[in-house]
C-alpha cells in the first residue's frame, strides 16, 4: 500500500507527488477525480497520461470505504449504512431525504467517549478519531449513491457517532475541504457541527471565521440534571456553555440551535421548560425538541405527543423559537450508534 492521498488538500497533494516529477496542477486533477468522479483507481484518471497512473498506481493509494450494512425506511426518506474503512474500523452515515433537499449526517470517531446516558455511540467506549479523509470518504459514498438518480448532498449534518470538538484539527480541515470548488463547493452554512459541550473548542471554532451553524446539546435546563445525562457537564457548566453559545453567535452572526432530547418523566415537565425559556431568553438562538430514540440498554421512553406539545407551547409562550424535529427512520434505528452496536454484539441486521 503506498501513501494515501484520499482527504488531501490540491496543494497536498501537488506536495506529496512534486518528487516523482508530477507537475503542481495534476494535484487538483487527482483531487476532482476522487472527490468529485468517485474514483478508487488511479488507472480510471483518463485525463493523466498512462506513465502518471502507473507512477501513481506504485507510489499512493486511495483509501475510501466499503459498505459493511445497510437499512433503508419503509417510506423511502432515510437509508442508513455502516461504512468500513481499511483496517476494519466502521462508522455509521445517515442519508435523509428532507423537502429541502439531501441530507447527511456523519460520523467524526469510532465510538465516543462523552458517555450520555441516552445514546448508544458511547456504549462501547471510544476506539479512535477519524481522518480527515475518513470523514470525508462518508460524504463522497453519499455523493455518489446520490448520483445514480442526479441528485447530491445538499447540507451535511456532523452530529453522527463521535464528539467533533474532540477531534478538533481534522473537523475544521474537512470543512475547509467540503468548500474548495474541486470537492463539493459546498456553503459553510449548509454544514452544521453538534457538539455536547466542549467550551474552550466553541470558542476556538468561532476564531475559525467559518460560519457552520452551530447545534449544542443541552438536552437538561439545571447542572445537577445535565451532570446525570451528560457527564460533560461536571467539567463545563451550563453557565460555561451558555456563554460560549452566545460568543460563538456574537462571532459569526449564525443563531446557535441548542438541542433538547425530550425523555419521558426525567427531563420534559413543565417546570423543567419555564427553566429552559429562562436560560434561553435573549439569545441569537433557537431550541430543536427531540423526542428520545429509545436505546433498549439504556431503558428511557419517550414522552407522548401531548406532553412534548405542553413542553413546546411553554417556551413558545415565552417567545422562544422551537422546533419540533420531525422524525425520521425511526423503524430502521436511525440515531447514531445503535447500527454499529448491533454488528458488534452479533446482532442480525433487519
Amino acid at each position: 500500500m503506498g501513501v494515501n492521498l484520499f482527504g488531501l488538500s490540491a496543494q497536498e497533494i501537488a506536495e506529496v507527488i512534486a518528487p516523482y516529477g508530477l507537475k503542481a496542477f495534476r494535484g487538483k486533477q487527482i483531487a476532482k477525480g476522487m472527490y468529485q468522479r468517485f474514483l478508487a483507481d488511479f488507472q480510471d484518471m483518463t485525463d493523466l497520461s498512462k506513465a502518471d497512473r502507473a507512477l501513481l498506481s506504485e507510489h499512493f493509494s486511495i483509501d475510501t470505504v466499503t459498505v459493511k450494512a445497510e437499512q433503508h425506511s419503509k417510506d423511502g426518506k432515510t437509508s442508513k449504512y455502516l461504512l468500513a474503512f481499511v483496517g476494519g474500523d466502521c462508522v455509521e452515515t445517515v442519508l435523509m431525504r428532507q423537502p429541502y433537499g439531501n441530507s447527511i449526517c456523519i460520523s467524526t470517531q469510532v465510538g465516543c467517549a462523552m458517555g450520555c446516558l441516552f445514546c448508544a455511540s458511547t456504549l462501547n467506549g471510544l476506539v479512535r478519531n477519524l481522518t480527515v479523509g475518513e470523514i470525508l470518504a462518508q460524504v463522497v459514498f453519499m455523493q455518489q449513491q446520490l448520483a445514480v438518480a442526479q441528485q447530491k448532498v445538499d447540507t451535511i449534518v456532523v452530529m453522527g457517532s463521535g464528539e467533533p470538538l474532540h477531534n478538533y484539527d481534522h473537523l475544521v480541515q474537512f470543512l475547509k475541504l467540503c468548500h474548495e470548488d474541486y470537492v463539493f463547493h459546498l456553503g459553510y452554512r449548509h454544514i452544521t457541527v453538534s457538539t455536547a459541550g466542549i467550551v474552550p473548542k466553541i470558542y476556538a471554532l468561532a476564531k475559525e471565521q467559518l460560519p457552520v451553524t452551530l447545534s449544542i446539546s443541552l438536552h437538561a435546563p439545571t447542572d445537577e440534571l445535565r451532570s446525570r445525562l451528560m457527564p460533560v457537564n461536571r467539567r463545563f457548566s451550563l453557565a460555561d456553555l451558555l456563554t460560549a453559545g452566545d460568543a460563538y453567535a456574537m462571532e459569526t452572526g449564525r443563531r446557535v440551535t441548542y438541542e433538547y432530547i425530550l425523555i419521558a418523566g426525567v427531563n420534559d415537565g413543565e417546570e423543567q421548560a419555564r427553566l429552559l425559556a429562562k436560560l434561553m431568553k435573549g439569545k441569537l438562538a433557537n431550541v430543536n425538541l427531540i423526542p428520545v430514540n429509545p436505546v433498549v440498554e439504556r431503558g428511557l421512553a419517550r414522552p407522548k405527543a401531548e406532553q412534548m406539545e405542553r413542553f413546546a407551547k411553554v417556551l413558545e409562550e415565552r417567545h422562544i423559537t422551537v422546533t419540533v424535529r420531525r422524525e425520521m427512520g425511526g423503524d430502521i434505528q436511525a440515531a447514531c450508534g445503535q447500527l454499529r452496536h448491533q454488528i458488534l454484539a452479533g446482532k442480525d441486521v433487519k
